[in-house]
Formats: C-alpha cells, sequence, structure tokens
C-alpha cells in the first residue's frame, strides 16, 4: 500500500522546506515551517505533479498561511474529483 496522501504531501513539504518530515504538522503553515512566498508556488507544483492534479486556483487561496492539512484536504479533494471524472488512472 502507498504511504497516504497525507504522508506523501508532507513528505514535499519537508523536502522543499529543507527540514526533517517530523517537523510538519497539520496545523502548521507553511509560512511557519519557513517556506518562502517562491518556495510556497513550487512546492504547490511540486504536489500537483507527484498527484498528477491540478489544484483550484482561488482568489483568496493563501497556501502560505492555511495549514498543512488544509493542503492536504484540497489534495485529497482534487484526487477524490479526478476518480469521479473518471481520469483516475495510475501513471
Amino acid at each position: 500500500m502507498t504511504d497516504s496522501v497525507q504522508q506523501q504531501v508532507f513528505e514535499i513539504i519537508a523536502k522543499q522546506a529543507k527540514l526533517d518530515v517530523s517537523s510538519v504538522q497539520p496545523e502548521s503553515t507553511l509560512k511557519d515551517l519557513g517556506v518562502a512566498s517562491l518556495e510556497v508556488i513550487e512546492t504547490i507544483f511540486d504536489i500537483e505533479e507527484h498527484f498528477d492534479i491540478t489544484l483550484p486556483e482561488q482568489e483568496n487561496a493563501d497556501f502560505n498561511a492555511e495549514t498543512v492539512q488544509s493542503l492536504v484536504d484540497a489534495v485529497q479533494k482534487a484526487l477524490d474529483d479526478k476518480a469521479a471524472a473518471g481520469n483516475g488512472n495510475d501513471a
């Protein structure tokens, strides 16, 4: 069985922030973890590429200030939407 979505997102964030994955907590924000604004964009791209999804661009989305858990939830929703659309092929 593959790692959970949460674990995979945590690992991507930890790699980008150059932190141990154990320091990434659901209630952390990317800003709390020391991820700079440009790195936030790179992190989102890495997550989208890893899961082969596109996270919705919301006008008020501030991934820098939102919690890591809210990012995990957004990834899970995108994966669920992708599966529901019938595009859930394993690549």
